[in-house]
């Protein structure tokens, strides 16, 4: 299926991801509105020569932001320009915003994937959202959870919805037995209140304590980093739990391959942010990580507690101790717990399975545009 990649915003990150190379479609950016009045009224005039319905768009949405509606209108111009018959976003927040302006201008069709903050932050606008669930040609999300949530407090677009799992490329996260791994705790995620890391450092007090020689690392970054290095330092954990920073995909593999244990203590943020499923659970229970996690939305559908991974209570630095003491102590019982865990990630994580269905999916949306 012959695809574009608009990208919203230009990257920040100066890390070289060896994925990227695969990438063979056409990257183009989307430009950055100036703020200028003169230069918003251009585009207006513009896009208005080519599609004449751009005032009515804007106008039924006018809680939509000036620079949002800028880079709709760029976007609706090259969709018009180059044949685009529909637009796919991911996050159900600018990416679709603009998404939903620009397919509405151009006249076709858009869908979107919805994750989790998306759906459960505070931040989110109901009138906002609301519009983007009954405008769009169907709604993707990740977990059962989510679109059980979705279907209760949005019914009229219950049909659809459809539950897409995120796929992994299983070539690339090969299985490993983890029989004969490192004493190495791994967590792995952004330093934000929903993962939950301030509980595995407190963790980590008693478990390196039981069992000398044992490590923790995690790799991420983000607004808690600073409250992170305090705590341990204030606990005596340093050098004994390291901030690794952000890395590169091959490295995050690496990493997960010498661990014993992947801990993903994550909670249910006090603005209502949450994980939807998260990813790196999959790519350490593909790559034979045994992982500890707990109870927020879309995890327990893959993390059957003491089947495919151990499940621990959410803010239980106690428990989620002893799970990861567990797991380090018994080699057998990583070994049992991964391949079951790989067994699932193949049955259902597959990327070729799941992008054969978003295939499927937007083949079926432009046969109903088309007709």
């Amino acid at each position: 299926m012959p695809l574009s990649i608009f990208s919203m915003r230009l990257s920040d990150d100066t890390r070289f991801h060896e994925s990227l190379a695969r990438v063979q479609s056409p990257v183009r950016h989307v430009p950055k509105p100036s703020g200028k009045a003169l230069d918003f009224l251009a585009e207006l005039q513009a896009t208005h020569a080519l599609m004449p319905s751009v005032m009515d768009v804007i106008a039924r949405s006018p809680w939509v932001i000036a620079s949002d509606v800028q880079q709709a209108m760029a976007l609706a111009r090259t969709v018009h320009e180059r044949g685009i018959r529909h637009l796919h976003a991911h996050f159900g927040t600018i990416a679709t915003t603009v998404s939903r302006l620009a397919a509405a201008m151009a006249g076709i069709s858009y869908s979107f994937t919805a994750h989790a903050k998306d759906i459960f932050h505070e931040s989110v606008l109901e009138e906002d959202f609301r519009s983007k669930l009954e405008d769009a040609a169907a709604v993707v999300t990740v977990s059962d959870y989510n679109l059980e949530h979705l279907a209760a407090e949005y019914p009229s677009v219950k049909d659809r919805l459809v539950r897409i799992d995120n796929g992994l490329d299983l070539e690339q996260f090969s299985y490993s037995d983890p029989t004969d791994r490192q004493a190495l705790v791994l967590g792995v995620g952004r330093f934000v209140e929903k993962k939950g890391f301030e509980y595995l450092v407190e963790a980590c007090v008693d478990l390196l304590a039981r069992r000398p020689g044992a490590r923790c690392e995690i790799i991420g970054a983000g607004e808690l980093e600073g409250a992170l290095r305090s705590q341990i330092e204030r606990l005596g954990l340093s050098g004994l739990v390291r901030l690794l920073g952000p890395q590169p995909q091959d490295e995050v593999r690496r990493k997960l391959r010498e661990a014993s244990v992947l801990a993903a203590p994550c909670v249910l943020a006090a603005d209502g942010d949450r994980d939807g499923l998260p990813t790196i659970l999959l790519e350490a229970m593909a790559v034979g990580t045994p992982v500890v996690s707990t109870d927020v939305t879309g995890i327990p559908e893959i993390l059957v507690d003491g089947v495919t991974g151990l499940a621990v209570p959410q803010r239980d630095a106690s428990a989620l101790a002893a799970a990861c003491l567990r797991l380090m102590q018994d080699p057998v019982l990583r070994r049992d717990l991964s391949l079951q865990a790989r067994a699932l990630v193949e049955a259902r994580f597959d990327i070729r399975d799941n992008s054969r269905q978003l295939r499927g999916l937007f083949s079926q949306i432009l046969a109903r545009q088309g007709r």
